[in-house]
C-alpha cells in the first residue's frame, strides 16, 4: 500500500503465519496485563471498597468477571469472519450515534463527577465513547480499504471521513469529554496518514482544529482550572493540582524497587481514582521503576506485534483495521501514562488491561481478539495460494 499498502509479505513472515506461535506471542504479554490488572485493582481499590460498600473484595470481584467475559470476547472475535466484520460497518456506525444521542436524553445519561459518559442496562454501566472509538476504526479502515485508489483525493479520501469524525466529536463534546474527542481525531489522523492521505490535508487539518480547540479549552472554567494546575499543581495542591500531586508522591515513594505489592500509601483514600484512571500510579508506589519498566515492556510487545499483523495483512481492510486498532491501544497507554506522570492535563482515560472497568477492558479485549484474527487469516490465505 505504498504508505498505502502496508504489506511486507516475505516467505519466512508467511510460514510464521501458518504457525500458532505468533498467536501466542501477542496473546501472552495481554493475559499477563490482564491478570497483573486484577491483582492491581484489589491492591489499589480494597480500601475504597471497604468504606463504600463494606467489602474489600468488591471491585477485585467485578473486575475478575469482566477479566473472564473479556477472554470469551476475544475467543470470539479471533474466529469472527472478517468479511462479516465489514459488513457491520454502517449499524455499528449508526449504533454508536444512537448511544450518544442517548447520553443527552434526560433521565438516560448517567452523570458522573459533572459529566454525563455512561448508560446504564440493568445493574451494568456503559460507557458509549469507547464503543464509539471501535465503530469508527472499523468504518475508516472499509472505507479506505474501498477507496483505496483514490485516497489522496480531498473530496474521496479526506473530506467524508473527516465530517463522519467531526460529527461524534461534536456530540462527545456535549458530554463534555474533551480529551476522548482529542484520541478520535488522533487515530484518524494516523489511519488516514498510514493510508496514503495527503500530507497537506492532514496538515491544512491541524492548522483549521488548532484555534477551534483553543477556544474550546478557555470556553470552560474547570478546563482553564486543569490547565492551570497542571503547569503548575503545587501552587494548587488543595484543588486542582492535588489529585497529579498524589501520584507523583506515589512514583517517588516506589523508587525502584517499590514498597511492595499491597503496601502503597495513596491508594489509602489519598489518591482519587487510584484503581481506574491513576492506577498506573499505585503500580510505581508497590512495584516501583522495574515493574513500571516490566509493564512497558508488555505493550511495547503488543503495539509492534500489532504493527506486524497490520504489515503482513493480505487485504487492505485487515491492514487499515489492524493498524487503527494497535494506535488505539499505544494511544491510551502512552496518554493514561502521561497524564499519571505530570507529562499532559488530567484526563480520564483507563489503562488498557489494567485499570477497573468492563467497557474499556472487553474492547480492548476484542481488539486483541481482531488482531489475532486478522493474523489467522493471514496464514489461512498464503496457505491457500
Amino acid at each position: 500500500m505504498k504508505r498505502q499498502q502496508i504489506s511486507g509479505k516475505s516467505t519466512q513472515s508467511a510460514k510464521d503465519n501458518q504457525h500458532p506461535r505468533f498467536e501466542i506471542n501477542l496473546l501472552i504479554p495481554v493475559l499477563i496485563l490482564v491478570g497483573i490488572g486484577i491483582i492491581m485493582v484489589y491492591s489499589s481499590s480494597s480500601a475504597v471498597a471497604l468504606k463504600k460498600f463494606g467489602s474489600d473484595y468488591y471491585f477485585f470481584k467485578r473486575q475478575a468477571v469482566f477479566s473472564l467475559l473479556g477472554i470469551i470476547a476475544l475467543l470470539l472475535c479471533r474466529s469472527f469472519p472478517l468479511k462479516l466484520l465489514s459488513s457491520l460497518t454502517y449499524p455499528l456506525l449508526c449504533l454508536a450515534f444512537l448511544f450518544l444521542i442517548a447520553l443527552q436524553i434526560p433521565g438516560v445519561g448517567v452523570s458522573v463527577g459533572g459529566a454525563v459518559r455512561w448508560l446504564h442496562f440493568g445493574g451494568l454501566s456503559f460507557q458509549p465513547s469507547e464503543f464509539t472509538r471501535f465503530a469508527l476504526i472499523v468504518y475508516l479502515a472499509y472505507s479506505m480499504s474501498k477507496k483505496q485508489d483514490k485516497l489522496g483525493d480531498f473530496y474521496i479520501g479526506f473530506l467524508p471521513h473527516v465530517i463522519v469524525l467531526c460529527i461524534f466529536i461534536s456530540l462527545i463534546f456535549f458530554q463534555p469529554d474533551f480529551g476522548s474527542a482529542v484520541i478520535l481525531g488522533m487515530i484518524t489522523w494516523i489511519m488516514m496518514f498510514v493510508g496514503g492521505v495527503r500530507i497537506k490535508h492532514l496538515l491544512s487539518s491541524l492548522i483549521v482544529l488548532i484555534p477551534v480547540v483553543s477556544v474550546f479549552l478557555i470556553s470552560a472554567e474547570y478546563r482553564i482550572q486543569r490547565l492551570v494546575s497542571f503547569w503548575d499543581p503545587w501552587q494548587h495542591a488543595a484543588d486542582g493540582g492535588y489529585q497529579l500531586i498524589h501520584s507523583l508522591m506515589a512514583f517517588g515513594t516506589g523508587g525502584i524497587w517499590g514498597a511492595g505489592l499491597g503496601n502503597g500509601y495513596q491508594k489509602l483514600l489519598y489518591l482519587p481514582e487510584s484503581h481506574t484512571d491513576f492506577i498506573f500510579s499505585v503500580i510505581g508506589e508497590e512495584l516501583g521503576l522495574l515493574g513500571i519498566m516490566g509493564i512497558l515492556g508488555l505493550y511495547i510487545m503488543i503495539v509492534l506485534k500489532g504493527i506486524k499483523i497490520a504489515m503482513n495483512a493480505e487485504e487492505s481492510f485487515a491492514s487499515f483495521l489492524a493498524i487503527g486498532l494497535t494506535a488505539a491501544i499505544g494511544i491510551q497507554v502512552c496518554v493514561n501514562m502521561g497524564v499519571t506522570l505530570g507529562l499532559l492535563p488530567t484526563k480520564g482515560l483507563a489503562l488498557p488491561f489494567l485499570s477497573y472497568g468492563g467497557t474499556s477492558l472487553l474492547l480492548n479485549m476484542v481488539s486483541i481478539g481482531i488482531l489475532i484474527n486478522i493474523e489467522k487469516h493471514n496464514g489461512q490465505v498464503t496457505e491457500g495460494r
